[in-house]
């Protein structure tokens, strides 16, 4: 039995979980936490299937052995045609929908669906009725656009999430089946996937956070933590390069639970792959280290998927991929094996062929009694999974108790009482230092009071200052670590990253790069935002200050564009204060992914600054003016604060009264009430100065149609970072020149 605090955890867990879908869902998709009795930590708890005490003997054992031959015989048959059966339904029902939104792609369910069946049906552990339960088999369709198939397994097997009406509504406003997988839409959907190649990289991370928690909190007689990853991809996911950064990275760390399988159906949208695209994939898998098994007919062989399935789950040391070859819309008489299968409608005529072909007599969007029946059994199998997880847990935590502790943490994400408190503050007399140590010693502060916090630099370490002094590396053979080592490979390790956070809502990845380098890895963040994973984006030489490198390696329009993407918090501070605040807001921002622009040169703590200032966004650091009407308003960013504060100086002894406000987050500030936005900036200063080394884009909206913007709206230089920041009039003498022409 789960105890009381247990109980409460589990509930606020639930609710937690559920209250991002609440209020878009109709009253039948709704969860009701008083209709059930809720476990440990994973949410509902279904009653589980009695198990017969006793059985009616047979009058002899050889009458029972004939009749069990016959039996068997009888029931193979059947079982082979339910099977059949219920392939084709997950392929009609993507069939009839896509038919119905005139929209979609059929192809690859059509194809994916034996796949599909096996999986949901045969060899994954879940529970249908609390999507988020923990120890729950994750699986990620990286082809997302395929996913009307996704759609189609979830519905069989009993989510909430996706009834009948969902499936009519396919591709519609406000549905729960858009058009490619969202994780924050559809219970169930483990991540967001669509842009090729993203969601086998997220596979990788939620592969790897597994590896990392069961080294962690697994004892010689309990294996709490042991589930495994499965994810389809398909030819486009294989040609974008992310797949092969985070694939590598998946052979080198030796991650034995994930397997992929490849729908190697040779066709994209422009026609069939040969035209680009004659890589031998299984050699090159092997070479990463990755075990390779090939299902030469995955249309109709269902005993090879299974197989295969077996043989990867006896690989304890690999990740495997299983090539499986299929046609691309399989059963459609005119369109199988093309293009025009891909990604559009097959059109009344085709569809009318193909359920001629399959021989399918149902109505759209039907499902056969026998099938339906056939699924209803992970409903009461998948909450008797749980109960049996919850049980497990239960003596776990007798024995384990602080282990047990740190695992609460992660998986509910409630963050450990006061860790804030381990944050470090700083004043004017502390010694001047870059924003990038500064966040070093934040981040081994936060090490020690987040059981869930992780990450690492793409080859960048010791330039980002981002290795935890207390831990070593997450390698193969050392899972238990939690220095991430990335290697050159951005845009993998923002997805693995988002794989990491959207496993557990207590597990905080953060990774890191030059700030300019972010332009490798935009998808992957952009998708963070979409997807609110909560990753912590440490992004340091974030302008013209790092100096000799040059143009290739100076941010210019980097903090606009970041500004213009929804969902995410652009943050450059700039001190030791302002960095320890950011890193708050972004421990605290679990759906939304924080970036962090920090310097490369040394910086003053400024009078002023505050962690408290930063949750605000913007705040004033000094301000000689009264009655909240200064002549002129000095506005910094990063770096430039120190610039800000110095010109104000020399304006406050012409007699001009002067405030001076750090710009630190936009998104933050833009979230405040009017009354505090007018007590920071109010309407009737006109005469307002802003100064960033980065793009003036964006800056009209902040210091108004009579104020100015100093900044940089070309590339940077070679030089040294004094001798740019005054060629390019990044200077206390620009921002006094200004000042005194607005005001």
């Amino acid at each position: 039995m789960a105890s009381t605090a247990s109980l409460a955890l589990s509930q606020a867990l639930l609710a937690r979980a559920i209250s991002h879908h609440a209020s878009s869902q109709s009253p039948d998709h709704r969860v009701s936490l008083s209709a059930r009795s809720v476990p440990a930590f994973s949410g509902l708890k279904s009653v589980a299937p009695r198990v017969p005490t006793s059985r009616r003997r047979l009058p002899t054992r050889r009458l029972c052995q004939v009749r069990a031959a016959a039996v068997e015989t009888l029931d193979a048959t059947a079982e082979a045609s339910l099977v059949e059966k219920s392939i084709n339904t997950i392929r009609f029902l993507a069939v009839d929908a896509v038919e119905k939104a005139n929209s979609g792609h059929p192809g690859l369910p059509m194809g994916c669906a034996p796949m599909g069946h096996i999986l949901y049906d045969e060899v994954m552990r879940y529970n249908p009725k609390n999507p988020y339960w923990f120890n729950r088999d994750r699986f990620v369709l990286s082809a997302g656009h395929g996913c009307m198939l996704q759609y189609a397994l979830l519905h069989l097997a009993g989510y909430d999430s996706v009834q009948e009406e969902d499936l009519k509504n396919f591709r519609q406003w406000g549905s729960k089946t858009p058009g490619h997988p969202e994780n924050f839409e559809t219970p169930g959907v483990e991540v967001t996937t669509g842009p090729l190649g993203q969601g086998v990289a997220n596979a990788v991370g939620l592969a790897l956070a597994e590896k990392h928690l069961a080294a962690r909190y697994n004892k010689p007689d309990i294996d709490i933590i042991d589930h495994y990853t499965y994810v389809i991809l398909g030819d486009g996911c294989q040609m974008e390069g992310i797949s092969n950064e985070a694939c590598s990275l998946a052979g080198h760390w030796g991650l034995g639970k994930l397997i992929a399988f490849y729908d190697d159906n040779h066709i994209s949208i422009d026609g069939d792959t040969d035209i680009a695209f004659t890589e031998d994939v299984s050699k090159r898998f092997e070479a990463l280290g990755w075990h390779v098994i090939w299902v030469k007919n995955g249309n109709t062989g269902y005993d090879d998927i299974r197989a295969a399935i077996k043989e990867a789950k006896a690989v304890k040391d690999k990740p495997t991929l299983i090539k499986v070859t299929t046609t691309i819309g399989f059963g459609s008489p005119n369109k199988a094996n093309s293009y025009s299968v891909h990604g559009s409608a097959l059109g009344a005529k085709e569809v009318d062929a193909t359920r001629k072909n399959l021989g399918w007599p149902y109505e759209p969007l039907h499902v056969p009694e026998d099938v339906k029946k056939h699924w209803s059994h992970h409903i009461p199998d998948g909450a008797a999974l749980e109960a049996e997880w919850n049980a497990k847990f239960a003596e776990y935590e007798k024995k384990y108790k602080e282990e047990a502790t740190e695992l609460k943490s992660i998986i509910t994400g409630e963050l450990p009482a006061g860790w804030e408190k381990a944050l470090p503050t700083y004043t004017p007399e502390s010694p001047a230092e870059a924003t990038r140590n500064l966040s070093q010693t934040c981040l081994n502060a936060l090490a020690k009071v987040l059981p869930g916090f992780l990450g690492g630099s793409a080859d960048l370490a010791s330039s980002n200052m981002t290795i935890m002094k207390m831990f070593g590396d997450f390698q193969k053979d050392t899972p238990e670590e939690r220095n991430l080592r990335f290697g050159v490979r951005e845009h993998g390790m923002g997805a693995i990253s988002n794989g990491i956070a959207l496993h557990s809502p207590g597990m905080i990845p953060y990774c890191a790069t030059f700030f300019v380098f972010t332009d490798y890895m935009r998808a992957a963040i952009r998708i963070s935002a979409l997807s609110e994973a909560g990753v912590i984006y440490v992004m340091t030489h974030d302008s013209i200050g790092l100096g000799e490198d040059g143009p290739t390696h100076q941010p210019i329009e980097h903090l606009a564009s970041f500004r213009a993407m929804p969902n995410i918090l652009m943050l450059r501070p700039a001190d030791g204060n302002e960095t320890a605040g950011a890193y708050k807001v972004a421990i605290l921002n679990r759906k939304r992914p924080s970036i962090l622009a920090l310097s490369r040169q040394k910086l003053p703590h400024l009078p002023g600054s505050s962690i408290e200032g930063v949750e605000k966004g913007g705040y004033i650091i000094s301000d000689n003016s009264s009655g909240n009407k200064p002549d002129v308003i000095l506005i910094g960013t990063g770096s430039e604060l120190e610039i800000a504060a110095k010109a104000a100086e020399e304006l406050r002894k012409g007699g001009k009264g002067v405030r001076v406000v750090s710009l630190v987050s936009w998104e933050l500030f833009d979230e405040q009430s009017d009354a505090y936005k007018e007590s920071v900036f109010p309407a009737a200063v006109s005469a307002r100065v802003s100064i960033e080394a980065g793009s003036t884009f964006g800056w009209e909206k902040i210091v108004g149609p009579k104020g100015k913007a100093i900044g940089i709206d070309c590339f940077g230089a070679s030089a040294p970072a004094g001798r740019i920041y005054k060629e390019l009039g990044i200077t206390v003498e620009a921002v006094i020149a200004a000042a005194k022409e607005v005001s």
